[in-house]
């Protein structure tokens, strides 16, 4: 990872520790719901939510994520962004998505606000790689971009430079060969400055900041390029001043859980299918319950202007 570890013996601030433990509990929390997978509950679906759990901060890097948040002034805590977040987006989310969501906020706040990071293109690649993977065949198209604002703004980030610095990865990389995605070094342009950029930031002269998201991002420009060889890879990677072992570590988990997220999706039809149901069933029970008092509306009002009818006859009657 590219910050040092805090061994056992490092000494936190006291600022530290009602955060770190904080963070330390939600992890025991995430291995807890991850063997929910292997014993088919139905929330299995939330251990999704790891692709972006190790994404953010390991285990070894809390203590100084906390402090930097409890030492910084102007640095929101994890419940501000989750507010920002509630109040950006007010719609209600079905809960098997709204738990994924959660989670996976709080994992990027602490992500997004560690001293070592900085946005960069290839991050914002492998997030929208993740999202738009984990929001596949969320019931309302149009809803589901708009969490995705809220949910980047959350972050006091820009949604729609996330979009566009994604899509023109994307673009990038399905013109260029297979072995030619690596040598952006030696050519210019937009994309290949970013990632010139990029590597010299990784190579110490600037800030950077690894993560699982970078990975995500890396594997999907060789996606786009049809480059399978694991050989351009490694030439990426250095290119890029990063380690090799970490994007295969990172990747190996990332599709481990494509096959996990496979699985998740059909819990999610079958979630959809069901909830479908049950407002179709409350939509007619809703009319039955209309008809049925119109009905007997109509019937009193009959029966009303037959007693009226008949009684004035019988007075014309007498």
């Amino acid at each position: 990872m590219a910050m040092a570890a805090l061994s056992s013996s490092t000494t936190v601030a006291p600022c530290c520790v009602k955060g770190t433990v904080a963070v330390r509990a939600s992890e025991r929390s995430r291995s807890l719901r991850s063997s929910a997978w292997q014993m088919g509950d139905v929330a299995q679906l939330r251990s999704v939510a790891k692709i972006g759990a190790g994404v953010v901060v390991g285990k070894r890097r809390i203590g100084v994520v906390a402090c930097a948040a409890a030492t910084s002034t102007d640095v929101p805590t994890v419940a501000d962004t989750k507010g920002a977040f509630i109040k950006s987006y007010r719609k209600p989310i079905p809960s098997i998505y709204s738990n994924v969501i959660q989670e996976l906020l709080v994992q990027q706040h602490l992500m997004r606000y560690n001293t070592t990071y900085m946005y960069d293109p290839v991050f914002a690649l492998g997030f929208v790689t993740v999202y738009d993977q984990l929001m596949d065949g969320y019931p309302n198209d149009a809803d589901r971009d708009s969490i995705f604002k809220a949910y980047i703004s959350a972050l006091n980030e820009d949604p729609e430079l996330y979009r566009k610095d994604a899509k023109k990865l994307e673009e990038w990389a399905a013109a260029q060969s297979g072995s030619g995605i690596a040598d952006f070094s030696g050519k210019d342009g937009e994309v290949e400055a970013a990632l010139k950029d990029i590597a010299e930031r990784a190579a110490g002269k600037g800030t950077f900041h690894y993560s699982r998201f970078f990975a995500i991002g890396l594997f999907r420009l060789l996606e786009c390029a049809n480059a399978s060889d694991p050989a351009i890879l490694e030439s990426l990677a250095k290119a890029l001043n990063v380690s090799k072992r970490s994007v295969d570590r990172d990747l190996d988990v990332y599709r481990n859980l494509l096959s996990k997220l496979a699985q998740g999706k059909e819990l999610i039809k079958e979630y959809v299918e069901r909830e479908k149901k049950k407002a179709a069933e409350r939509d007619a029970a809703a009319a039955n319950t209309k008809s049925a008092e119109t009905v007997a509306k109509t019937e009193g009002a009959n029966s009303t202007e037959t007693v009226a009818k008949t009684e004035g006859a019988n007075s014309t009657s007498e």
